[in-house]
């Protein structure tokens, strides 16, 4: 499926699939272990096969899409936006946050972010060091969500209430976008989506944008269901019981761990 090339500069590039459909899926780029070159595009079929064009927009460099061109891809992307009758989007951590900077520009009405920083300026997340070799030269004002955003998104924020620095960014984005609901997703780690998909509920968490409004109960519900199949989730838990000194609980995770069978064994 060929894509059209709606914005190409040196930092930010966008690529569009099946661009005549009035229904738009908008997905970012995740931070990357080697940023320094564009991936090569393929379209979310979960999406453009039920009727939705796709939008991917990708950083050359983990600078959490602000950068010297930020306003011009903003400039296109309002543009852009009133070709289609309803826009959604999802994202993951840098890309989560991409969803929720952009979401004015797009008029997004509803989103999944799963992990999404709400800032990676040092100053107002002087909780979270993660990120501070890419928030050297980061502008807050450019990336100021409070300002760039729309207060009427809604849908829902996913993080592992067990990683605090997920938990924390997930409380302060509720406060810029009051009608996000926040789904914990206990033993989901960054970003909580190994979980989901080796227990299988990935399709159904993108059918919850594809149909319509975002449920964050069967969010939760799915996250519960899908953690029995999941490895993963039990490795997370192990490490949460030994960090607060309850070893025969980490035994048992351990047990419940090595005769999970994962659906699909994807990160």
């Amino acid at each position: 499926m060929k894509s059209e090339r709606v914005f190409d500069g040196a930092l930010l590039r966008a690529d569009l699939f099946k661009g005549g459909n009035k229904r738009l899926f908008v997905s970012f780029r995740q931070r990357i272990g080697e940023p320094g070159d564009f991936d090569t595009v393929r379209p979310v079929r979960a999406f453009t096969a039920r009727g939705y064009a796709h939008l991917h927009i990708q950083s050359r460099w983990n600078d959490w899409f602000v950068n010297d061109e930020t306003q011009a891809l903003e400039a296109v992307l309002r543009e852009l936006a009133p070709r289609f009758r309803r826009v959604v989007s999802m994202g993951f951590s840098m890309g989560g946050y991409g969803a929720l900077r952009f979401s004015a520009a797009l008029n997004i009405a509803q989103v999944i972010a799963i992990s999404p920083q709400i800032s990676i300026a040092p100053e107002l997340v002087p909780f979270d060091r993660r990120y501070r070799r890419e928030a050297e030269g980061f502008d807050a004002a450019l990336g100021d969500l409070a300002r760039h955003g729309s207060p009427a998104l809604r849908g829902a924020v996913l993080c592992d209430p067990f990683v605090a620095n997920d938990l924390r960014h997930a409380l302060m984005a509720q406060v810029i976008f009051p009608r996000l609901r926040i789904c914990r997703l206990s033993g989901g780690g960054h970003p909580p989506t190994r979980v989901l998909r080796q227990g299988g509920f990935f399709p159904q968490m993108q059918a919850e944008l594809v149909h319509g409004g975002v449920d964050a109960a069967r969010l939760i519900a799915g996250h519960r269901a899908a953690r029995r199949l999941s490895p993963s989730y039990f490795d997370h838990m192990r490490r949460v019981a030994e960090r607060h000194g309850r070893p025969a609980l980490a035994a048992r995770f351990t047990a419940l761990g090595a005769a999970a069978v994962p659906v699909v064994n994807k990160g």
